[in-house]
């Protein structure tokens, strides 16, 4: 059988597939000597009901169809193989039962809450619409200061008129007032690192160590131990965010599993679903093995994995982990599988690998083959790095933050990481080989994520000289330029109200706080003043952003003709203007810590909509011929 490369299965029915009458299993391992479909009573526990040996069947699977309703079954295949006899989950199993050890046939119609039929996500023009907010399940609303009932669960961002102790609004409706148009939900398939049948002892996990793909995590859900809850209340929470006008981006890891070895994978066939080198697990995710997606089964199951969460739970996008370590050829087959089920679904990525692959570099899904993808856009690190300093050395400053000669690096940033004329790509080294996008919307600009130093706490490591309030003018420049730049806009939810990650115990703050508890995690809703300002100024940018298409382009060609740089300005120092049929903006960026004199295109007014401390799509002023534009800060001008 050469089911490595070209023999394997086709067809749409691997996993359990249910009716009243009947569920026919199908499992696909063809170096097996024997498989048998196990029935249990619970997810857990010594409760087998039932032990059916399958028939060998088509391209390398096995198959039976067993009779009777089986609904709320659990299930379970025993493999055999060279005289050894492993017992797993189904790779394909849309259920599960507590900690995912045991799959569930079920109906998935009566997980469905009242009119999900219908449901779906807001839709934008361009991607270069969105604005995106990457949220934690158990972050947002897992804090007290919340006040939700549900907290940390998925039904606690389905609870609208939350409040906290000052009456303003958490959770579901604080999302809904950012102004944002999707989410970026961290993992939230089902994963390793929390004992779900433990719900009463603290613990906490980001959620990148993947045990099923296609089952919601059952430490988010009100009841693990029944594999039906998490379903249904997952939906609820996608449907409550589509009705609040949110549309929901989900943060896959396919790159890697928990523990290959274990894996239900590796049980169902050997050496195939993770690559090798002399011998050894590949190890480009940083997490001791890597997928094989250039696998034909890989790529399958891969593929049909992201159209099942499109289509079952109506995802408006996907956000791939460490994406380079994926094949282009998968990333190019899943995107043209998406786009026919909603044309306006979004794609994108981390651009890069978490270390060396058996995978060549000319197949990786990543930056430098980024223009190899017409509809999937990639982590812009040049803007993240360019404005705030290096990510992995702590103390190094970027533009916002006192780094020096930034100036083109911020032009570069600007322009979406496409092509500009004005753009000196050899002067330019942080990205070699130049502009990396095809598109500006293939660029997902951001300061900050859940990985590494917050923005905040970014600027309070590099910058300890500096006072709270310098800090603070930094947090809002470095937003100006991401709200202001080309591309598409996306945030840490907590960098609008100068998020901070303090380890407890100690006086630092934690650069990598995957396993740390909702102290560190915690979206906290008892803000000072000073903090409800930069809210206020981030729902500004957002608002300003999506009242002006000449900061959301969506071509290269209008980047290169409608945005023109200004030349010989003082150092620290951008300025540039946008020119469209309805208006012309003027942006500047000061990042010097005294104010500079800028000379204005030659209109007779200019209305001022971004200041130093005001953002938004009310005028906050005047200026003509000349301005003075504040110490570390951003004014964008419009002729309207």
């Amino acid at each position: 059988r050469n089911w490595m490369q070209g023999d394997f299965y086709k067809g749409e029915d691997l996993g359990a597939s249910y009716n009243k009458n009947n569920t026919a299993f199908r499992i696909w391992a063809p170096t097996a000597d024997g498989v048998s479909v196990c029935l249990y009573e619970r997810g857990d526990g010594v409760c087998l009901m039932d032990e059916t040996p399958m028939k060998r069947d088509v391209q390398g699977t096995w198959f039976l169809k067993k009779s009777g309703d089986l609904d709320k079954i659990y299930y379970t295949y025993k493999i055999t193989r060279n005289g050894k006899t492993v017992e797993t989950q189904d790779p394909y199993s849309v259920a599960a039962g507590v900690n995912g050890q045991r799959s569930m046939v079920l109906d998935l119609k009566e997980t469905d809450p009242k009119g999900f039929a219908e449901d779906k996500g807001p839709q934008v023009k361009n991607k270069t619409d969105m604005v995106i907010c990457e949220i934690s399940v158990a972050d947002i609303t897992g804090d007290a200061s919340s006040n939700v009932k549900n907290r940390g669960k998925f039904l606690g961002l389905t609870e609208a008129g939350t409040k906290n102790d000052k009456g303003q609004a958490t959770g579901l409706d604080y999302l809904k007032q950012l102004g944002i148009t999707h989410v970026q939900i961290m993992p939230a398939f089902d994963f390793a690192s929390i004992d779900e049948s433990h719900p009463e002892i603290v613990q906490y996990n980001w959620g990148y160590d993947p045990v099923n793909y296609n089952v919601p995590e059952g430490s988010f859900s009100t009841d693990a131990f029944r594999g039906e809850v998490r379903i249904r209340e997952m939906k609820e929470m996608v449907a409550a965010l589509h009705k609040a006008g949110i549309g929901v981006i989900m943060d896959v890891v396919y790159n890697h599993m928990f523990d290959a070895k274990q894996s239900c994978f590796e049980k169902a066939e050997p050496d195939y679903f993770f690559r090798k080198k002399n011998g050894k697990y590949s190890d480009a995710s940083a997490c001791g093995n890597e997928v094989a997606s250039e696998h034909p089964m890989v790529r399958k199951f891969i593929v049909d994995s992201v159209c099942y969460w499109a289509k079952e739970y109506h995802m408006d996008g996907f956000r791939f982990d460490l994406m380079g370590v994926l094949d282009t050829e998968t990333m190019q087959e899943l995107s043209a599988q998406l786009k026919e089920i909603n044309p306006s679904i979004a794609l994108y990525g981390e651009g890069w690998t978490g270390g060396a692959s058996a995978l060549p570099e000319y197949r990786r899904a990543m930056k430098k083959n980024a223009r190899m993808f017409e509809n999937i856009g990639m982590f812009s690190d040049d803007i993240r790095d360019n404005i705030r300093g290096h990510v992995f050395y702590e103390e190094a400053c970027g533009f916002a933050n006192g780094g020096q000669n930034f100036e083109n690096a911020i032009r570069y940033s600007v322009a979406g990481a496409v092509w500009h004329p004005q753009v000196d790509y050899a002067d330019y080294s942080y990205t070699q080989g130049g502009p990396w996008a095809a598109k500006p919307e293939n660029a997902i600009s951001y300061v900050s994520c859940h990985d590494n130093l917050t923005l905040w706490d970014k600027l309070a490591v590099s910058r300890p000289d500096c006072s709270v309030e310098e800090r603070y003018a930094m947090n809002r420049l470095a937003a100006a330029i991401v709200f202001t730049s080309q591309g598409v806009p996306f945030f840490l939810n907590g960098e609008e109200f100068a998020r901070t990650k303090p380890i407890p115990g100690t006086n630092k703050v934690s650069e990598n706080s995957y396993n740390l508890t909702l102290e560190t995690n915690g979206i906290r809703y008892d803000w000072t003043k000073e903090q409800e300002a930069l809210q206020e100024y981030y729902k500004g940018l957002i608002a300003f952003r999506k009242a002006h298409e000449g900061l959301r382009l969506s071509t290269a060609k209008q980047i290169r003709e409608d945005i023109r740089f200004v030349e010989e300005l003082p150092a620290n120092v951008v300025a540039f203007t946008v020119t469209t049929e309805k208006e012309t903006l003027f942006v500047v960026y000061n990042a010097n810590p005294k104010a500079v004199e800028i000379d204005l295109p030659e209109m007779e007014k200019w209305n001022v909509y971004v200041d130093a401390v005001h953002a938004g799509n009310a005028c906050v002023g005047n200026v003509s011929h000349t301005a003075a534009v504040k110490p570390l800060s951003c004014m964008v001008c419009s002729t309207n």
